[in-house]
């Protein structure tokens, strides 16, 4: 294993330490001496009279989802160890620190140990008289049930609810609307993703998963959860085939629809390969009479350095369109 890291078992903290510092104008890392659960909040605390955001998972897919706090978007982030939900200690303050009077919507990605620790985290906060709505995300259309999961798993469609909810928040939507909003983006995104090669969490030291030098796994999710079937490696246009028309499907997709075409890598993909993927699905959108409206490329739902990429199709109307134009300023995500 060759990775830049100190001690394994120190790698969420001493990242975290390093992102505080980067971008001190924008978060604050709580908890890093260990006096308290550690989360991230903005800089300049939650905003008064705003509905807040919270989210969280296991950590190793930065930029998600401490990358995502800031103005626009998440007002905390709860990172677990790598690849392992945040305890329900580290997301109730998270919930507390979010919360103005307006109410807090908690956007949860459907694997099995975020589910239930942000549930307990809700109760805890509702005890201390904070009003939390919660969504769960299940954009990943590969398989129904997986390991860490019942039903579809939460990947990276996460980034369209997130940036959508948060531009609604800003505009002083109030807690039910928000969430409303959350659940139409839910309702209209859905992912694949392949692997080329797997990743090695820190503290394990050996790849999560064998591929031979042939093969790839269509649908494999962001921990390296099995996919759909492992196939032959292929070309571009071969792959992002069998990642686009899923997704198409299952939206039932028809002409004349607008959409967001969001090709995401997994950690270890050269932007150069992610934009051929993405010339290749917008290509085989537009062919179904699909108008890509809005698009975003590069890596916002990584699986540490993982080879590979997904792609992502958000059905667009008119006031998602503007909500996800409207401004956000975080340190991965800003316009």
């Amino acid at each position: 294993m060759k990775k830049l890291l100190d001690d394994p078992e120190n790698a969420v903290a001493d990242s975290l330490a390093g992102f505080a510092a980067a971008h001190a104008d924008l978060v604050e890392v709580r908890g890093l001496d260990g006096a308290q659960p550690l989360f991230v909040t903005r800089a300049a605390g939650a905003v008064p009279g705003k509905v807040g955001l919270v989210s969280g998972g296991g950590s190793g897919h930065e930029p998600l989802h401490a990358g995502f706090v800031g103005d626009g978007m998440l007002d905390a982030a709860v990172p677990g160890a790598v690849f392992t939900s945040p305890t329900p200690d580290q997301i109730a303050p998270a919930l507390q620190a979010a919360d103005t009077g307006r109410g807090v919507l908690a956007i949860v990605k459907n694997y099995t140990g975020d589910v239930l620790n942000f549930e307990t985290a809700v109760e805890l906060a509702e005890a201390e008289d904070v009003e939390v709505a919660t969504v769960v995300v299940n954009d990943d259309v590969a398989v129904e049930d997986s390991l860490y999961t019942a039903g579809r798993r939460g990947v990276a469609g996460t980034v369209a609810v997130e940036k959508i909810a948060g531009a609604a928040a800003a505009r002083g939507d109030d807690l039910a609307a928000v969430t409303a909003v959350a659940q139409r983006v839910i309702d209209n995104v859905r992912t694949m993703g392949v692997a080329l090669a797997a990743c090695t969490v820190p503290h394990v030291g050996k790849p999560s998963f064998d591929l031979g030098d042939d093969e790839i796994e269509v649908g494999i999710g962001i921990h390296g959860e099995p996919g759909r079937h492992r196939v032959p490696a292929a070309t571009a246009s071969e792959v992002t085939r069998l990642l686009l028309e899923p997704v198409a499907d299952d939206l039932g997709l028809q002409a004349g629809e607008r959409v967001l075409l969001f090709v995401n890598g997994m950690g270890g993909t050269p932007l150069s390969e992610l934009y051929v993927v993405y010339g290749r699905a917008r290509s085989l959108l537009e062919q179904r009479g699909v108008t890509v409206a809005r698009s975003l490329v590069g890596d916002y739902v990584t699986s540490l350095e993982m080879q590979g990429a997904s792609v992502t199709v958000l059905r667009l109307d008119d006031e998602l369109e503007r909500l996800w134009d409207a401004p956000v300023r975080t340190p991965a995500l800003h316009w």
